[in-house]
């Protein structure tokens, strides 16, 4: 190099990793594995190394486009999945709460099934100490959702509650944190999850004509309170059983289908009260069953497992 010239400026390694995305609305056929610019840590915010991705329905009610979609904003191209557990590799300016190495689970909404995770400390909690990656990071939306429609009703000994889709992510909890509020708790579920509930102290009623039918035989008591996490069928079997609107709490049905019934989401229940459920989880007083695992590239089978439902707990994403 000759004693003027200049050397050239070095150019910064771009570091890759995978992400999982969806170019067009539709079915779980649209989830594509990508290779993006790995992301990095701003201020106020943590990167996580995701060792497990929980799954939801809201997840393919976004990916499937519609009212939902449009709802909550979602522009093309999307990433997917909210709920994860890993461990924090990177900390942005600002960040005390939380060091490189600790355990934690977040939600990163539309992000969140990826090798990496950047997100605000406002939504991260630390694993707490017995609890597992896996149903920590499935833990987010269920979680304070179940919590949240326990909530609404202020359960006590007094009440029997039905809760339907009892054996799915959000049933399972709620039907055991109602039964710690003391109630009696009926179930709905498909027969293959019977024995399921049943050794959670749940009595368990089957799907189908004649669920209300089924409902009062196994209630002869009378139900006080719904906590419905499948639909409009929930809410109108309730409301065949005389339940009054003010009694019955959906995180399932939406518009017209609540038909008068109380809305109910995670939003209403706060990270203080997911802390709480988590150090619950992890010292067995509540019960969150894994479903099924897939791998990352399996994400598409993922979702058609998730989609067909009739699950036991939760579907997850092996990332490690």
């Amino acid at each position: 190099m000759s004693a003027g010239a200049c050397a050239s400026p070095i150019a910064k390694e771009v570091v890759m990793s995978r992400f999982v995305q969806y170019e067009e609305f539709g079915g779980p056929e649209v989830l594509q594995v990508v290779n993006v610019e790995e992301p990095q840590a701003g201020e106020g915010q943590i990167r996580i190394k995701v060792s497990y991705a929980g799954l939801n329905p809201a997840d393919f009610k976004l990916f499937h486009g519609g009212p939902i979609a449009a709802a909550f904003g979602v522009s093309l191209p999307s990433g997917v999945g909210n709920d994860l557990a890993g461990v924090v590799d990177q900390v942005g300016e600002g960040v005390s709460e939380f060091a490189v190495g600790y355990e934690v689970f977040a939600a990163a909404r539309n992000e969140a099934i990826a090798d990496f995770a950047v997100v605000p400390v406002s939504s991260v909690l630390p694993v707490p100490a017995g609890l597992s990656l896996e149903i920590a990071g499935s833990l987010w939306i269920a979680g304070r959702t179940a919590w949240a429609l326990v909530e609404s009703l202020d359960l006590g000994e007094q009440d029997t509650v039905l809760v339907s889709a009892a054996s799915g992510g959000v049933g399972v909890i709620a039907a055991q944190l109602a039964k710690r509020k003391g109630a009696t708790v009926i179930g709905t579920a498909s027969e293959a999850n019977h024995a399921y509930l049943q050794g959670l102290g749940v009595v368990p009623v089957s799907y189908g004509d004649g669920q209300a039918d089924r409902i009062r035989a196994a209630a002869p008591q009378g139900i006080t309170g719904v906590i419905d996490a499948q639909g409009a069928a929930t809410i109108s079997a309730a409301l065949e059983l005389g339940i009054p609107l003010n009694r019955i709490s959906s995180a399932a049905a939406h518009g017209d289908e609540l038909q008068g019934a109380n809305s109910v989401g995670g939003a209403q229940s706060s990270n203080e009260n997911l802390a709480e459920l988590a150090v619950l989880v992890a010292a067995g007083d509540v019960e969150v069953p894994i479903d099924s695992r897939y791998p990352f590239d399996q994400v598409q089978q993922a979702y058609v497992r998730a989609e067909g439902g009739h699950l036991r707990g939760k579907i997850v994403i092996t990332l490690n």
